[in-house]
């Protein structure tokens, strides 16, 4: 029954009584401005009074002459589950904080008070009754402490399941291949550890040997387990499913991506939506105001049941989850799918969000070249063309190396071993393919090694337009062309059409690229608004024009060189942040992995969120109004009243509860066992490691 964030309701909070009265709210870490006492509920003690209390009811049952005894039972059962409700209203008034806890402790005084009052008249059999009352009100307000307590730790529960990822042991590698087992808070950046199949990694690092298929939901939310190579990164808490690794630490302890998540989950826990911060401001102008209401119905009717009843159901309980349940809800679920909100308030902001600003590299397309176009010339087949670019290049590092060897690995097209191999840094490589003397790179540099033929005349891609073109010799004579591009994201054509379904006015591309690519980029993914050639200050100057005209804008960047038009907008977004500490400081959100998915989800979920708020706080006001009006003409005691008071209670937790389920259609269900022996390449199309 406390006005505070459900998830922040520990016992183990320290209260501090000059914090009554501070209306200051910190946009990070963001406190009760009435934050009071929290009413300590023991099951033993709950169950010791409840005892006490039906003992009483048998005794009135069953012997004709128990009265005294059966209100000496009730007595000792309002007394045991009451004093925890006073205790705690004595220790608000001591600290200068008056709150609904008052209330509750009226109406028990209340009840007590009739009680005693009876048994010293020459009706002492009413005692029982009164007695009991006062006991039952108490059980059922500490009931429903107990529901909120239970609720706000099954929600810390999940998050506090996120530590619990990251093993307390790790095997560290020493000189000469021994192992030593140590506990994981003692690893260092620089250490060599093992990861054996099944095990949880035990810190970020890249890897230095070996090969593994790793599931990171938990950082990222892709459903798909990734293969990872050597020179991949590796994340802390993350399940390493097949194959022995070596891993050289990067980040260790409280400075893993882990870590920061954690961090931030929790910090948002302690930020408020602007509605929680009204409503606390307020709150402490209620007992007083209920206290009044009471004074009223009793001067009208000097019935104490109705003032009792009155007061029980006007704990606002219901009205107070409405907000915090809600938002731990639709916390939980973006976090599953791998999107941290740093303020709650974020949450309610992407509701109004009506335009999006989109960076293109590594944002819109995945910032690595992919093969577009194999041409052979006539008598070579594509697939010749692609063995021998890429067999040639095998043991290259440049990009358009990579990009041939993973299209060769994808189409199941075999890699011979080149010998002679050599490489001219930017230009070309030539190496012996199976007896053949094979050229791979730009057309000047093949002309340079004597090539005569007029190979261009067959080019029909616009390299302005971001296309960049190799050239392939075998034995001096040109045998075809390979196109690279850095290709879109297969999903962000689907993604700004389900923005625009949901309500986003408008959308668009920025990118410091040249004219012709961006707007090749914006064709394919259907964006019709593009500024090309743009410098960070230009992305800065245009997203502070578009908020200019009226619009609440979001900006979705990689987080990198984003991060001045990120903190511009109303809102930012950093793509892909999983290891990355700059896109997770340099936004108010961060996804964790690069699925543009995850953008209208966002804005749907904070719509969603919303309208369940708004449900919440309706209900709540209209089940207080009701309570008030039926208690004070007398339809319901303050037994019903208190029964009342949790079942609204319950109603908008149930309600908030489904928010979890948001998101599930992007998280295909897949078993475990499937999801091991799957082939990782799908795993790497459906979703990319972070950049």
């Amino acid at each position: 029954m406390q006005v505070t964030s459900l998830l922040s309701r520990q016992e183990t909070d320290a209260h501090d009584p000059a914090h009554g009265h501070d209306h200051h709210h910190d946009h990070d870490h963001d406190h009760h401005g009435h934050d009071h006492e929290h009413i300590p509920v023991h099951l033993p003690q709950m169950l010791a009074g409840l005892i006490f209390v039906v003992n009483s009811y048998l005794v009135n049952w069953l012997f004709a002459g128990g009265q005294m005894v059966a209100s000496a039972s009730a007595m000792i059962g309002a007394i045991i589950l009451g004093a925890p409700i006073v205790w705690t209203s004595v220790k608000d008034l001591r600290a200068g904080i008056l709150s609904i806890n008052e209330l509750v402790t009226i109406a028990v005084l209340g009840s007590f008070g009739k009680g005693a009052a009876a048994l010293g008249s020459a009706a002492p059999s009413m005692g029982a009754g009164d007695y009991q009352t006062a006991a039952i009100v108490a059980f059922f307000m500490l009931v429903g402490e107990l529901i909120e307590t239970r609720t706000a730790a099954g929600a810390r529960a999940s998050i506090e399941s996120l530590i619990q990822l990251t093993p307390t042991k790790a095997r560290r590698l020493l000189p000469g291949g021994k192992e030593e087992e140590v506990a994981a808070k003692d690893l260092n950046v620089g250490d060599t550890i093992r990861i054996r199949p099944g095990d949880n990694v035990a810190a970020d690092g890249v890897i230095a040997s070996g090969q593994g298929s790793f599931n990171q939901a938990n950082i990222t939310g892709e459903s798909l387990p990734v293969d990872k190579n050597p020179g991949d990164q590796v994340f802390a808490g993350t399940q390493n499913l097949t194959g022995v690794l070596e891993i050289r630490v990067s980040r260790a302890g409280e400075d893993t991506t882990l870590g920061r998540v954690r961090d931030l989950i929790l910090a948002a826990e302690k930020t408020k939506l602007p509605i929680m911060r009204i409503v606390d401001q307020y709150m402490v102008y209620y007992t007083p105001f209920v206290l009044v209401l009471g004074a009223l119905v009793w001067a009208f009717t000097h019935d104490l049941n109705r003032v009792i009843a009155v007061l029980v159901v006007a704990c606002p309980c219901a009205f107070i989850l409405a907000s915090p349940t809600a938002m731990v809800a639709a916390l939980s679920a973006a976090a599953r799918l791998g999107i941290l909100i740093k303020n709650v308030a974020d949450i309610e902001m992407a509701a109004r969000i009506n335009a999006f600003i989109f960076d293109k590299t590594g944002t819109l397309t995945t910032g690595k070249l992919a093969v577009s176009r194999l041409a052979p010339v006539e008598g070579v087949k594509p697939a010749e063309l692609l063995r021998l670019a890429a067999s040639a290049e095998k043991y290259s590092n440049h990009p358009t190396a990579k990009a041939l060897a993973q299209l060769a690995g994808e189409a199941g097209v075999p890699l011979a071993e080149p010998a002679d191999f050599n490489e001219t840094a930017g230009r070309g490589i030539k190496a012996r393919v199976e007896g053949s003397e094979v050229l791979v790179g730009r057309a000047q540099w093949l002309k340079d090694r004597g090539l005569k033929e007029s190979f261009e005349q067959a080019v029909d891609l616009n390299e302005t337009e971001g296309f960049s073109l190799i050239f392939v010799a075998r034995e001096g004579r040109f045998i075809g062309w390979v196109g690279l591009k850095d290709e879109t994201r297969k999903e962000a054509k689907e993604s700004l059409a389900g923005l625009l379904t949901t309500g986003v006015r408008r959308v668009a591309m920025v990118s410091g690229d040249r004219q012709p690519v961006a707007a090749r980029v914006a064709r394919e993914i259907g964006c019709e608004e593009v500024v090309a050639e743009c410098l960070p200050q230009n992305k800065v100057d245009f997203v502070r024009q578009t908020k200019a005209k009226g619009y609440r804008v979001a900006v979705v960047g990689d987080g990198v060189n984003d991060a001045p038009a990120l903190a511009a907008g109303d809102m930012g977004i950093a793509m892909g942040a999983a290891g990355s500490e700059v896109a997770i400081h340099s936004a108010t959100i961060a996804l964790m992995n690069n699925d543009l998915r995850r953008l209208p989800f966002l804005v749907k979920l904070s719509r969603t969120t919303r309208s369940v708020i708004n449900q919440n706080f309706l209900f709540g006001v209209c089940f207080i109004l009701i309570g008030w009006t039926l208690a004070a003409f007398g339809y319901i005691n303050p037994i019903i009243a208190a029964v009342m008071h949790n079942t609204g209670s319950l109603i908008v937790v149930f309600n908030s509860a489904r928010l979890v389920r948001q998101g599930e259609d992007l998280e295909p269900f897949k078993p475990a066992t499937e999801d091991a022996a799957a082939g990782t390449t799908s795993a790497g199309q459906l979703a990319p490691r972070p950049a």
